[in-house]
């Protein structure tokens, strides 16, 4: 690939008849025995040998400092234009462009510039291994290895960058470095013709090797020499490194000197899309992979820190969820204290109740929970719980298992279970890590707010006299709890509006991390754990272990096909977190096809106490309430896994959704779509009539909604639609409660009711396609009643046709 963006290039020399070969990454190292009797090889530079761990090649000029980006590009464009003007060449060097850029500057302080570009360029840098290996084994063979490569530097400072990058032992594999910038013409425009003279070696006895085929074939090729196109990733992967590129852009600057679009995890990807068993695999090696494998580099920094304090640092990895952070953890060498402990927020919610306060005060933080969840999570006898709830809504549940345990009796019968609940809790802890007073326990989970941490902190500081540090994935901590809690995606790094986005979606994730084994529900007198049946699917079970090979398959190579001369510990996990947060982001925004088909029949348990599961996306939800409200639909909308349920709905909708849910905005319905005029609607109770004219918003797809209030279920409404169209698509008529129109929930639908239209002066063509010849041919609407409490609304979702 080129260094830089270009403009438009000149003409390249005629065609050949050339059937050109191609090799994937893996097939570098042995791509000489495809060709014999070759006497050098030549190589591409960028995107070849040297690979940035940036998307694109601008994506450095983030990390210059002095210079921003748009100066930079500009100044590259108007050397080119200057050049071409005044040479009659499009080739520049990096002189010329500081020249542009920096007109007015001594030329003291454009070298500096320049020499802080060269420096970013060797910090983004690393060597492809693959090539590194060809390299080797040419010159085991006896070939001359050259460096022909379209850039504005000149070989001296091409040849430095190698070895500050990869090392000098790269650098000394190479015999001569030849750059567009000296000729005054890229490979594309005839650069090969001009070399060849100096090579003294027959055309058909070299090899080019390239990524780019107009470049690095089509512009080679036709001088007679043998070519080979570098096939660097597969359309799938493009696509997710392009999107995680655009992502990018919305997370924000990071540390200075870091460029924008990290991706660190290119090589990995292209050497191994090729070999994985198959798509579920590829999934878990692309996408959990990466972001897995840095977080474990984060926490071996972090644990390193903690050992400071004294004492032994015991990784305590939170089962279910941290199981895959455990397994990435082992395959990137694991230390010996690291144990995978059963502490669920149920087991850790119950022995919090040994603080006869923390009784009231978990049901007056958890007022709006289903009160049967709170009554098992405190282990209220279930026909007591039954009588208290009998007949009861849910406000009157909660208040009557309020004021039962308002009375001292029953919460010290619920305070002597917890504290014997916490002894076997810290026992379970004793027996999976035997952990010395003074010692650290160091959680491991992937997040979101550390609630059994802060739930059981206190106890094991209390029992154990250790020192209990959280460390997380994601941490966007909702209250502040002056807890040790850190975490790899968390403030500074990330402001707290990314954090929410990246944890609106985490169901996938968790899905994804888990273990076929069900939740941890209490513990024996020995501390070993009592678990809950698992009711994930045997199918979902085996999609997820795929996936989870593939992530692990990741983390064992994740850095061996780059070869760098130096890597600092702190920029290594820099570049890792910034390429895993858009990785996440991404994920969790932009999912494409083929990664939903892998999970399409996923189901999410709840593991609040209960045994409910939840489909961790539904697309026809997402289609009802795009048709229903149109973009309004996302915000503030309820779902498992909403982007999901988006994905069938253009890129269009989903970035509207992706950037409303990064950036607040204080939007209201009128902002999505303008009113398409006012229906005059007669509302009528049997006595009176009254006429409202009633606005019709455009919605999704050309459909438009006509919402009409209706009270409980009494009123009947009809809508004029001959004075609308002579034609009209009516794709749903139902009635549901006012309050949930802008409100959407997993379980809405259970409160909605089909509204059967009676039609006068209309003709139903099909059940959906209404004829409307008269002008005063109007569609009867009434909801069935419901109770006194309930106002409804009747929402007529239709297109008008002529």
């Amino acid at each position: 690939m080129t260094a830089h963006a270009r403009l438009p290039l000149p003409a390249p020399p005629p065609p050949a008849e050339v059937a050109p070969a191609a090799c994937a990454a893996h097939e570098l190292p042995g791509l000489l025995d495809r060709f014999p009797g070759i006497e050098l090889l030549s190589l591409d530079c960028f995107d070849t040998l040297l690979w940035r761990d940036c998307h694109a090649p601008t994506d450095v000029f983030a990390a210059l400092g002095g210079v921003n980006p748009f100066q930079r590009v500009h100044g590259e464009q108007r050397a080119r234009t200057v050049a071409q003007a005044a040479r009659g060449v499009h080739e520049v060097s990096i002189e010329d462009i500081y020249r542009a850029i920096m007109p007015r500057a001594a030329e003291a302080e454009r070298q500096a510039a320049i020499a802080t570009e060269i420096a970013a360029e060797a910090r983004h840098c690393h060597a492809f291994a693959p090539t590194v290996a060809l390299m080797r084994a040419a010159r085991a063979r006896g070939i001359g290895v050259i460096i022909v490569s379209d850039t504005y530097l000149n070989p001296r400072q091409l040849l430095d960058l190698i070895a500050r990058s990869a090392g000098a032992d790269v650098a000394a594999l190479i015999d001569r470095v030849f750059c567009s910038s000296t000729y005054g013409v890229p490979k594309a425009g005839g650069l090969y013709g001009k070399i060849l003279p100096r090579l003294r070696v027959p055309p058909r006895a070299i090899l080019h090797v390239g990524d780019n085929a107009g470049a690095d074939v089509a512009g080679v090729a036709p001088f007679g020499v043998q070519t080979v196109h570098l096939r660097q990733f597969s359309a799938a992967s493009s696509r997710q490194l392009r999107l995680e590129s655009a992502v990018a852009s919305l997370i924000g600057d990071g540390p200075a000197g870091l460029a924008r679009a990290l991706q660190p995890h290119r090589p990995a990807l292209s050497m191994a899309e090729a070999e994985l068993r198959s798509d579920a695999a590829q999934f878990g090696h692309a996408t959990l992979g990466p972001v897995l494998f840095g977080f474990d580099q984060w926490l071996r920094a972090e644990a390193n820190s903690l050992a400071e304090r004294g004492g032994t640092v015991h990784w305590l990895f939170l089962m279910r969820d941290g199981f895959l952070p455990m397994a990435v953890h082992r395959a990137c060498g694991d230390p010996v204290r690291a144990h995978a402990v059963e502490i669920s927020r149920l087991t850790a919610t119950f022995a919090s109740f040994a603080q006869d306060t923390a009784i009231l005060r978990h049901l007056e933080e958890q007022r709006g929970i289903d009160p049967a969840i709170l009554g098992a999570q405190l282990r209220v006898p279930g026909a007591t719980l039954d009588r208290l709830l009998a007949g009861r809504s849910r406000g009157e549940g909660w208040r009557a298992l309020h004021a039962w345990c308002r009375q001292p009796a029953n919460r010290q019968t619920i305070v002597r279970a917890a504290r014997d609940h916490a002894a076997r809790l810290v026992q379970h802890l004793r027996a999976a890590a035997d952990p010395a007073p003074g010692d650290t326990l160091m959680l491991v989970d992937l997040g979101y707010n550390g609630s059994v941490q802060s739930l059981v902190d206190a106890l094991l500081a209390r029992d154990l006299g250790v020192h209990v540090a959280g460390r997380y994935l994601i941490l966007r901590e909702v209250q502040r709890s002056g807890l040790d809690k850190r975490g790899y995606l968390s403030e500074p790094h990330h402001d707290p509006a990314l954090l929410n986005a990246m944890t609106a979606n985490v169901a996938l994730i968790e899905q994804l991390c888990t273990t076929a084994r069900g939740s941890v529900i209490d513990y024996a007198a020995d501390g070993s754990p009592v678990l809950a049946a698992n009711a994930v699917s045997a199918r979902q079970s085996a999609v997820r272990d795929a996936v989870q090979q593939g992530c692990i398959d990741f983390a064992r190579d994740a850095t061996a096909h780059a070869v760098r001369a130096e890597d600092n510990t702190q920029a290594r996990i820099e570049r890792w977190r910034a390429a895993n947060a858009a990785t996440l982001l991404r994920l969790m925004f932009l999912p494409q096809a083929d990664e939903l088909a892998i999970v399409s029949r996923f189901e999410h348990d709840v593991n609040l106490g209960t045994g409910e599961m939840l489909a961790l996306f539904d697309p026809a939800v997402a289609r009802e309430g795009l048709l229903q409200q149109g973009l309004f639909y996302q915000k503030g909308v309820r779902r498992m896994f909403l982007p999901a349920e988006l994905a069938q709905e253009g890129l269009a909708t989903r970035l509207a959704h992706l950037v409303t849910a990064r950036f607040p905005m204080l939007l209201a319905a009128p902002d999505f779509a303008d009113d398409r005029g006012t229906c005059p609607v007669i509302l009528s109770d049997g006595h009176d009539a009254t006429r409202v004219d009633l606005p019709i918003r455009p919605t999704h797809d050309g459909f438009a909604a006509l919402a009409i209030p209706v009270g409980p279920g009494r009123m009947m409404a009809a809508v004029p639609f001959g004075a609308l169209a002579s034609h009209v698509e009516v794709h749903t008529i139902t009635a549901l409660p006012a309050t949930e129109y802008l409100d959407s929930r997993h379980d809405s639908a259970a409160r909605t009711q089909v509204v059967a239209p009676q039609l006068e002066g209309i003709t139903a063509l099909t059940p959906r396609l209404w004829h409307c010849p008269d002008p005063s041919g109007v569609a009867l609407l009434r909801a069935a009643p419901v109770d006194a409490a309930t106002n409804l609304v009747i929402l007529v979702v239709f297109r008008t046709i002529v």
